[in-house]
């Protein structure tokens, strides 16, 4: 074959490629990763493969979003099953532009696009990472220079295990909260430090955990020899404890065994609390899906019965089984979801159902009953009746303005009362259920009918009574009139909700969407995210270039937006130096966004966390600047603030170091189903006050514990909850540092700071402060004005009482 002038340039090219494609293939299929190798979140971005291309680590795009979650995946299987994600609470959910790199000195660091680090797989000393390897089983590997293990995946498991893992004492699976959503969810499998394999749920956002609805049986007891020592996952996909005389207890229960050498196989701790195997067949060509081999329980409606908290499905709502035997929750009629999102979520009553709410409507015959069969709600009774009948059991409930549901089963008839908890059908029970419902469908929402209400009403009917009975001649020049007035009143709408305006009596603005678009740059460089929303920072032209910090809110209401400007009306009121001034608002459409002042020093998280420890004098300062913000909130501004989200977060710091408390108004803002961190639960995980869990009334006594833990963590130096310390007890701040202060152990509380120990006197009365915060009694915590004069030393603190008596039988 003859070669022209132009083949013969470009035949260095190819020779170029032949030499770096087996390079290229092989960086790609040898599982191995490189110290400084790293990847973008972007649409198709490459993940890190293992040899044989079973499994890949990268960036999965979660649905729409433009939000990436670094993950281990089946690479082969077209819906790209996750097996692993970064952990965290909720897990890193990255935006475009951040990347994961495997260093030496911190293993695999994920970063956002500005360079923030948002996470972390491990810090290792001497030499550090050498490799990372991708392997066969789905595990990734970091190794140092003689191949030793440093750390892996299948030794920080998420929700799911694979064939060769295994679990210590002491390890365990999180569910995910729902199918889509990779935050904690309730339910958890754990190895106790007894043995025993346990699938219990637990109250979030706190790490409480509920009676297991499953147990292998496999604690110590009174012989050592059968107590669990190891879960184990096998290489052959045999899921078994394994006991200490070297016995097996299969999980299967006898079932056969899928072939791992022909299937893929994972087992995974469902967002429903059902921990179930699966398999995969390898060469289905892409046609395949996943079969369930086996699952416990057999019967999640019939296993869980949750006696202080919701059982796999939320409050008034009864579980049923699917085909697949996984459970499925409903509603009652006439009840719908609070959060139309969360399926498996509690639902509220269409209707207003009370004592107080009868009375507004004095008339017989307000209820009808729907009656269901070996339906029950066993842990609502509040009354049980025997000997009773039927019927009697179904008036009886009628008449009682608390009932709202009667079961009446062999002669006895149990009478229950809102919220009503671990809703099932059982067809053993032979029982029948009354459910009491509103006719006319009275409700609060569209409107509460008071006295005054009812008074403007009848002024209206007479006067169109008055209107309709005069002459034809009169009645067209009162339209006429009447179309005059909507025009001008339309007019002044129009004029009022102008896009930029100032607030009457406020040095506060109202900002169209569109200016703080182009004042963020489009919402680029983001300043933090929480539960209420995502800050961004940004430049405005107010006479000189002005930084700020503008919040977006993630619910959006439209119809509140008479209740948003007032609210925000009422905070703008607020001026302290140790709260964060709020500039103007955003109210645009279906946009609701905060604009405040910009403080350069970032969170108090930051500063406490950080790896230098700020001096003694500096933290007892900032401490004092948020009791009194606190007090202004409670007590000293026109109406009374209750934050319900105090946590170091929150609280920012100016140039001086001084305290700012921020996001203060959102708890007026937003309604308390909003709440994206719990149902009618605010707050964060560690920070939470206990009555928030026990349907006690909230007040500021709430703010109280949250400064307690936040004063705790300004003492230490530490996280309220720390589950990696190094130290038995220590990882609950609250419970260690009253052990510390009991035994007259301050200086290993601060471990041994110089600085603090020689204000010895100060460090006492703060650490006691804190312990009568957090006592689980409110009515024991001190108001926050007590708190600053405490702190202060004005009046003397006495010795607190234990902070939490009640938590062992709670």
């Amino acid at each position: 074959m003859a070669l022209f002038p132009g083949d013969l340039l470009l035949l260095p090219l190819f020779l170029l490629l032949l030499i770096l494609l087996p390079n290229s293939a092989l960086s790609q299929t040898n599982g191995n990763v490189t110290v400084g190798t790293s990847l973008t979140a972007a649409d198709n971005s490459s993940p890190w493969l293992s040899a044989s291309g079973d499994f890949a680590l990268g960036f999965r795009q979660l649905g729409s979003q433009d939000l990436f979650l670094l993950s281990i995946w089946y690479a082969k299987i077209p819906d790209k099953t996750i097996v692993w994600y970064a952990n965290g609470d909720p897990p890193p959910q990255v935006p475009r532009g951040s990347r994961v790199t495997l260093t030496a000195d911190r293993g695999l660091v994920l970063t956002s696009p500005q360079g923030q680090e948002l996470w972390k797989s491990q810090s290792f000393t001497g030499d550090g990472a050498s490799l990372g390897v991708m392997s066969d089983e789905g595990n990734f590997i970091i190794e140092d220079r003689s191949s030793e293990k440093l750390w892996d995946t299948f030794s920080h498991p998420t929700d799911t295990m694979l064939p060769s893992q295994t679990m210590d004492r002491g390890g365990g699976l999180s569910s995910r909260q729902t199918e889509t959503n990779f935050s904690k969810g309730r339910f958890q499998l754990r190895l106790q430090q007894d043995g025993n394999l346990v699938l219990n749920s637990i109250n979030l956002p706190t790490d409480f955990a509920n009676s297991p609805y499953y147990a292998s049986e496999t604690d110590e007891g009174t012989n050592l020899s059968t107590a669990g020592t190891q879960f184990v996952f096998s290489e052959t996909g045999n899921l078994y404890v394994l006991r200490a005389n070297k016995e097996r207890l299969s999980l299967a229960g006898g079932n056969s065994s899928v072939s791992a050498r022909d299937n893929y196989i994972r087992a995974t701790l469902n967002f429903d609390g059902v921990f179930t195997q699966y398999y995969y067949p390898k060469n289905s060509s892409g046609n395949g899906k996943w079969t369930v081999s086996w699952s416990i329980p057999d019967n999640m409606c019939q296993n869980t019965l949750i006696s202080a908290g919701v059982g796999v499905c939320g409050h008034n709502t009864i579980c049923t089984l699917n085909e697949d035997s996984r459970p499925k929750c409903q509603c009652i009629k006439k009840y719908s979801l609070i959060d139309p999102n969360d399926v498996y979520g509690s639902c509220k009553p269409d209707f207003i159902q009370g004592c107080a709410e009868d009375e507004l409507t004095p008339k017989q015959d307000l209820y009808e009953v729907l009656e269901l069969t070996n339906a029950d709600w066993p842990l609502s009774d509040y009354v049980e009746l025997k000997p009773f009948n039927g019927d009697a059991c179904k008036q009886s409930c009628l008449e009682d303005c608390m009932c709202a549901v009667a079961i009446f089963r062999d002669g006895t008839c149990w009478k229950k009362k809102l919220p009503l908890s671990n809703g099932r059908f059982d067809g053993s029970l032979n029982s029948r259920a009354f459910i009491k419902l509103r006719k006319d469908n009275f409700s609060l929402p569209d409107g509460h009918i008071t006295d005054k209400n009812r008074k403007n009403q009848d002024s209206l009917i007479r006067a169109g009574a008055a209107i309709l009975g005069t002459s034809v001649f009169v009645n067209i020049l009162l339209a006429a009139a009447v179309c005059v007035g909507f025009f001008f009143i339309y007019q002044k709408k129009t004029k009022t909700f102008a896009p930029i305006q100032h607030v009457p009596d406020l040095n506060m603005r109202c900002f169209a969407y569109e200016e703080l678009d182009q004042a963020t740059d489009g919402f680029k460089e983001e300043l933090g995210r929480g539960a209420f929303g995502v800050v961004y920072k940004g430049t405005l032209q107010m006479g000189s270039a002005v930084i700020i910090a503008v919040k977006k809110l993630n619910f959006v209401l439209p119809e509140t937006e008479k209740e948003f400007r007032n609210e925000v009306n009422v905070i703008g009121q607020t001026h302290h130096k140790n709260l964060v001034r709020l500039l103007g608002y955003c109210d645009d459409g279906q946009n609701r966004l905060l604009v405040y002042e910009y403080l350069q020093n970032g969170t108090l998280a930051n500063f406490v966390f950080g790896d230098i420890k700020p001096s003694w004098n500096h933290r007892t300062g900032i401490a004092l600047g948020i009791a009194k913000g606190l007090l202004y909130l409670h007590e000293e501004c026109s109406t009374q603030i209750i934050h319900c989200d105090i946590k170091p977060q929150n609280i920012l710091l100016d140039e001086y170091n001084n305290a700012k408390i921020s996001d203060f108004g959102l708890a007026k803002l937003l309604m308390m189903d909003q709440s994206q961190t719990h149902t009618a639960i605010r707050g964060t995980k560690g920070y939470v006050a206990p009555e928030w869990f026990r349907n006690m009334p909230i007040t500021s006594k709430v703010d109280v514990y949250s400064f307690g833990v936040v004063l705790l963590e300004i003492i230490c130096c530490r996280k309220s909850v720390d589950m990696e310390i190094s130290g038995e007890g220590k990882e609950i701040l609250t419970d260690w540092a009253y052990d510390c202060f009991r035994e007259g152990s301050l200086d290993v509380l601060v471990n041994s700071e110089a600085e603090a120990l020689e204000d010895k006197k100060r460090l006492e009365i703060y650490v006691m402060v804190s312990m009568w915060c957090i006592q689980e009694n409110p009515s024991l915590r001190p108001n926050m004005r007590s708190v600053v004069q405490m702190l202060e030393g004005v009046v003397e603190v006495h010795v607190p009482p234990c902070p939490s008596p009640y938590s062992i039988t709670m």
